[in-house]
């Protein structure tokens, strides 16, 4: 592993946190898609960030994108069951406010399609080029 810069990957991560920041702020219309899909693409937009600083193999990056998600959700299990996030604004800010089994299962989609769509260009695009 060896840092870099990888301009295409950061600007995905750029049009992914751009479509995060819309979903948080503007995207309160949108119901579960706001929730939900922006567990998914907060995965890809880790992944591409990830992939934009350091030269490691994709699915390493995708399982360290994946791990952060999961992180996350443990530690507000742990928060919520323990009682840590009472009178601790900035832990709720942190961790977020509840544990959730689709927010688990929205990273592990995240985790999938970055898996699928790397396999799949890698497929379409002869070795060498």
């Amino acid at each position: 592993m060896r840092l870099r810069f990888h301009l295409p990957s950061a600007l995905f991560a750029l049009l992914w946190f751009a479509v995060l920041v819309w979903l948080a702020t503007a995207g309160a219309h949108l119901g579960w898609l706001r929730g939900f899909g922006g567990d998914v693409l907060a995965v890809i937009w880790l992944y591409c960030l990830l992939r934009a600083a350091l030269d490691t193999p994709a699915h390493w990056l995708a399982s360290a994108a994946l791990t952060c998600g999961l992180l996350i959700e443990f530690g507000q299990f742990l928060a919520a069951t323990l009682h840590w996030q009472i009178g601790n604004r900035a832990l709720r800010i942190v961790l977020g406010a509840t544990p959730d089994w689709l927010d688990v299962l929205a990273y592990c989609i995240g985790f999938v399609l970055i898996l699928a769509v790397r396999r799949t260009r890698l497929t379409v695009k002869p070795a060498g080029n």
